[in-house]
């Protein structure tokens, strides 16, 4: 059987990213727990041409290359900084590109970063209503973190990297569920 294909999309503009950070910490923790063909991709990586494209038909090669890799993943962890109570415009437009069929059934974990405690919602009232659209099954732990979890770029704040151990777990569980397999005994012993 072939590994399962883990994408990890990083809603970021610039690098190095404290969301890629978080999306990789996420990967990570999956990792652990299952043998998984695991990459991460920026959204940066997407090229300039994403946010002139209005149709498939006008993205530039870089770009449907990013949506490609999200629609053909087996599991997503999706991340993005926060900006003014919501993830980016650019993160909305790449999903408004992708076929609405494409993440039906599909885990899904979701991730965001921002400069304080008060966007933390945006997990809950932005990414799950986009995901449930799509019908994915989403993770039910989501990781937020603000500036002060990070030190010099790495995640260091104790319940936040517990939130990325819940979310990676519970990601590896329904994406061995998905493909018919049972969960690592470690992670059904801890519910």
């Amino acid at each position: 059987m072939t590994r399962p294909r883990l994408v990890g999309l990083s809603a970021n503009v610039q690098r190095p990213s404290k969301t890629r950070t978080l999306v990789e910490a996420v990967l990570g923790e999956v990792a652990r727990h299952a043998t998984v063909d695991g990459r991460v991709v920026d959204l940066v990586d997407a090229g300039p041409g994403l946010g002139a494209a209005w149709t498939r038909d006008q993205l530039p090669l870089p770009a449907r290359r990013v949506i490609e890799a999200i629609e053909t993943a087996d599991a997503l962890i999706v991340g993005s900084p926060v900006y003014k109570g919501s993830y980016t415009g650019l993160f909305k437009h790449l999903f408004d590109l992708v076929d609405p069929g494409a993440l039906a059934n599909k885990p899904v974990a979701v991730v965001a970063t921002g400069g304080g405690a008060r966007h933390a919602l945006v997990v809950e009232h932005g990414f799950r209503p986009l995901f449930g659209f799509f019908g994915a099954l989403q993770v039910p732990t989501a990781v937020y973190a603000s500036e002060t979890d990070f030190t010099d770029g790495a995640l260091t704040d104790a319940a936040v990297r517990a939130r990325v151990v819940q979310a990676g777990g519970q990601l590896a569980a329904l994406l061995a569920a998905a493909r018919g397999q049972s969960a690592p005994a470690a992670l059904t012993a801890a519910g």
